[in-house]
This record gives structure tokens, C-alpha cells and sequence, in this order.
């Protein structure tokens, strides 16, 4: 049913509603025409209304209608492109499926001409070899033995060439390298350290401390040389200068002096007083001085004797080179050396810090490489590091890569420009023969050769010798030393000094 039919029947379903009874006209009076039924009217306005909203419905029923005509096109269109592209893709597969078979076949075709090939080839082969059998008179197996010995002649010479260039290039970067790294441990090696060979200096306040340490008559300076075995200078401005080979004798003067001069009581009694004192509290300045070597490679814990005998580098020599210093820059370089290697730094560093600490033993028998395995081995340390002190002049092979290494340290340091002086070592010996010589007589107490060897004085022990026995004591002395010391500057002077002292003390 439309929407207009049912828009009626519910229209004409409703009551009419009727006009009042019409009024009597008097005779007088026109009739008056009677108004519009109001139910007329909204019928009309229902009716329009309702004719719109058909317009309406039929122009949207028409706008339907022709989308849907468009769609229904578009999507015949799109069947219609979507087959023939169906089609298209079902020739070329049936295009491409035919191309197929016949690759297929021609490849079946020239397999069957490849496989009669290798069958002629393999026949002409097998007659060639026979043929080259005869001519060469050898078997297949012998030829293939000569081919391979011929090619693996040619393949080692070239590997023998690839091996040498190989060399020669990891030669030359080697090379290159190892100076970087010497270089650059020799840079962290190097020490502030200031070696003292014969000569020690003292600040004085003033002049009058001079006059001092002269005393009356030259009393109190002829005592502190007689008692300490070192020369006193005097002559320099504002400094007391202190010379002696032997340094740990020099030392024990300087602090010695020190004391005096600190103390302000200068005469012959208290110097001796203040020499003994020190001679005794010597043993604690060289642990002092070994604690600061071993804390300044920050080594710790060593035991007290090795420390001691650390502390007595201070006052020693190698060639001229002070063995402390010489230490210090074994154990820096080999620190750094062990560092750029991958080498174990302790081992290195202990082993370095402790080469050269059999020089120390002078009572003993034997090279300082075997004293100081000797001491090592006493206090228990590590066989890796008493293995590398026993090598480290190359006295045995080497057994480790530590081992080398504080052979190359040590030989850095021993060998850099102005590490050594040959002349100071000599220097060093022919003082020393001296005072042997000297110590050599029955009723010496002690011999100090002095003024660069230019003088050797004698104490005589007053208790054994007479002033004529003296006497004699100083010919004898000049004659050894003519007879023994072939090289010696100049004239040599032998002074004898016997004295006697008595002393009583009051209770």
C-alpha cells in the first residue's frame, strides 16, 4: 500500500465534524453565506503536505535508483576487466608453460649430446693417456706423482717467499714498536734523583760556625777528620764541604756535623760522642731510606733484613752510577715494560727492585747474582722472582718473559748516556787498595785515604806501637804502595798518627 493511499484512508477514517444548523433568515434580512468548514482547510494542507513528501520520496527513490544504476555499471565494468585479465594471465601461463616444455625438452636434448660427449671425451682420454704411457714409458699414478711433487715444489717456495716477506714486514713493525715502547718506558723511568759520588755539602748559618768547627788550634777539625775518615773543606762561602770515596763513612759524617753544628758544643770528646751515636743510628737512616725506595715503586710488606739491605743502595756505587738511582729506574722501566708486554708487574717489579741487592754483601764469597739468589732464597721470596734475578745478566737461560724483561731494564738503565763513569769506579778501587794496604799492618786501627788519594792517613793503636815503631809503620806503608799501586797521581802521602788518651771520671 503507497504512502498516499494509506495517508487517505487514515484521513477519511476520522469524523467530519458539521457546521451548526443553519439560522432562519428573516424576511428582511439577505442570507449570509456560511464560512469554510475548518475540516476543508486541513484537508487541503494534508493534502499538500502529502504530495510533498511523495515529490520527495520519488526524488530520493529516483536518486537511489540511479546510484544503484551506476554501481551496478561500475562493478559489470570491473568483471568485465577482472576476466579479461583472467584470460590475458591464463595465456601467458599457457604461453609460459609451453616455452617450458620445450626448454625442457631442449635441455633433455642437450644432456643426451653432454652425456655422448663425456663418453667420447672419456674414450679419447683413456687412448690419449695410454698413448702418453707409451711415449713417456710411465704410469698414470707415476705422472700424478711427479705433476704433484713439481706443484708442490712451486707452492713452497711461494709460501717460502710469503713466509720471508711476512718476516721482514713483522720485523720492521716489530722494530718500530719495540723503540716506541723502550722510548716510552725509558720517559717513565726517569728519576729526580740527584746521585752523590764523593761529595756531600752542609749549609752554615754563618762564618762564626766555621770558627767553630775549627777550634782552638784546629783541634776540633783535626778530630772530626781523624774520628770520621772524611776531608773538610772550609773554603767555600756559606757551605761546609765533606769529601770521602766511601759514602756510608761520608753519611755518617754529615749527620754527624749536623748534630754538632745543631747542638752548638764543638770540641774533641763530643765529637766521638756524637760519631758513635750516629754509626749506631746508622741501621735505622738506611731501613728509613729502603722503606722510601720499596714505597716508591709501592712495594710493601718485604722482610725487615732485605729492606735494610734496600737502604744501604743510598750509599753505593756501581760504575759511578749511585745504585739506588740505578734501582729506581730498573723498577719504573720494568713496570712499564711488563705493562705494555701483558707480563706479570709484580713479579717485575719485585724482581727488579731486588737484582742487585747481592752488591750489598761484602762478606761473602761470590758474584752478586748468586749472593742475592743466596739472601732471596733465605727470607723465602717467590722462585719467579729469584729465578729472574739469577738471569738477569744472563748467567742462565732465560725461563720466563719476566725474566727478560728485567734484563732489558736493568741493561736500559745501565746503558743510557751518563749512567756510568768508568773513571769513578777505578777512582773508587784505588782508594780502597789504599786503606787495604795500609789495613794490612800489624797495629793499625784504621787507614782513610784522603785528597783524592794523595794522602793515607794512618791511627795507629797507640797500645801495640812506640813512636819509633810509627815511624817505621809509615816508611813500610809508602813502600807496599810503590811495590803494589802502579798508577797513582803524583806523590802519596803517608801520615801515622799515634796518640794516647787518659780519662778519669768522677763518681
Amino acid at each position: 500500500m503507497s504512502f498516499f493511499s494509506r495517508f487517505t484512508k487514515i484521513v477519511s477514517s476520522q469524523p467530519t465534524r458539521l457546521s451548526k444548523p443553519p439560522q432562519k433568515v428573516k424576511p428582511h434580512q439577505k442570507p449570509t453565506p456560511p464560512p469554510p468548514p475548518q475540516s476543508t482547510i486541513k484537508l487541503a494542507e494534508i493534502e499538500n503536505k502529502a504530495r510533498e513528501i511523495i515529490i520527495e520520496a520519488k526524488d530520493k527513490a529516483f536518486n537511489i535508483k540511479r546510484q544503484a544504476d551506476v554501481t551496478a555499471h561500475n562493478m559489470i565494468q570491473d568483471a568485465g576487466k577482472l576476466k579479461e585479465e583472467a584470460l590475458k594471465q591464463r595465456a601467458e601461463l599457457e604461453h609460459r608453460l609451453g616455452a617450458i616444455d620445450q626448454r625442457e625438452q631442449s635441455v633433455s636434448n642437450q644432456e643426451k649430446i653432454i652425456n655422448l660427449n663425456l663418453k667420447n671425451s672419456e674414450e679419447t682420454k683413456k687412448k690419449q693417456l695410454e698413448k702418453l704411457e707409451r711415449i713417456a714409458k710411465l704410469k698414470k699414478e707415476e705422472a700424478r706423482e711427479l705433476i704433484i711433487k713439481a706443484y708442490e715444489k712451486r707452492m713452497t717456495r711461494d709460501i717460502a717467499e710469503t713466509i720471508t716477506d711476512a718476516e721482514k714486514k713483522a720485523k720492521a713493525e716489530a722494530e718500530v714498536k719495540s723503540k716506541e715502547i723502550l722510548v716510552e718506558a725509558m720517559r717513565h723511568g726517569a728519576t729526580d734523583y740527584v746521585a752523590e759520588f764523593t761529595v756531600s755539602l752542609i749549609k752554615v748559618k754563618d762564618e762564626d760556625m766555621k770558627g767553630r768547627v775549627i777550634g782552638r788550634e784546629g783541634r776540633n777539625i783535626r778530630t772530626f777528620e781523624k774520628v770520621t775518615g772524611v776531608e773538610v773543606d772550609l773554603d767555600e762561602p756559606g757551605v761546609i764541604r765533606l769529601s770521602c770515596f766511601d759514602s756510608i763513612r761520608r753519611e755518617i759524617a754529615r749527620v754527624t756535623l749536623e748534630k754538632l753544628l745543631a747542638d752548638g758544643r764543638i770540641q774533641p770528646s763530643r765529637i766521638e760522642e756524637i760519631y758513635l751515636r750516629v754509626k749506631k743510628d746508622l741501621e735505622t737512616i738506611m731501613h728509613q731510606e729502603g722503606e722510601k725506595l720499596c714505597h716508591a715503586v709501592k712495594v710493601y710488606n718485604l722482610p725487615i733484613p732485605i729492606v735494610d739491605m734496600l737502604g744501604r743502595f743510598k750509599y753505593r756505587s756501581s760504575y759511578g752510577q749511585s745504585m739506588i738511582t740505578h734501582t729506581l729506574e730498573v723498577t719504573k722501566i720494568g713496570i712499564k715494560l711488563a705493562h705494555e708486554t701483558g707480563a706479570n708487574v709484580n713479579i717485575v717489579k719485585l724482581a727488579c727492585l731486588l737484582h742487585d741487592i747481592g752488591k750489598i754483601i761484602n762478606d761473602e764469597e761470590g758474584t752478586h747474582v748468586e749472593l742475592g739468589v743466596k739472601l732471596l732464597k733465605k727470607h723465602q721470596i717467590p722462585q719467579a722472582i729469584i729465578d729472574c734475578v739469577a738471569e738477569h745478566h744472563e748467567d742462565k737461560p732465560f725461563s720466563s718473559t719476566e725474566s727478560v724483561l728485567v734484563y732489558v731494564a736493568d741493561a736500559i738503565s745501565g746503558s743510557r748516556p751518563g749512567a756510568r763513569y768508568e773513571d769513578h769506579q777505578a777512582y773508587i778501587q784505588r782508594m780502597t787498595e789504599l786503606e787495604d794496604i795500609a789495613k794490612s799492618f800489624d797495629g793499625v786501627k784504621s787507614a782513610f785515604a784522603i785528597q783524592a788519594g794523595r794522602e793515607v792517613r794512618v791511627i795507629a793503636n797507640p797500645q801495640e806501637l812506640d813512636d819509633n815503631q810509627a815511624t817505621k809503620l809509615a816508611s813500610d806503608i809508602r813502600d807496599k804502595i810503590k811495590e803494589d799501586v802502579k798508577d797513582f797521581p803524583g806523590q802519596i802521602k803517608v801520615s801515622v798518627t799515634r796518640e794516647t788518651k787518659a780519662e778519669a771520671i768522677t763518681t
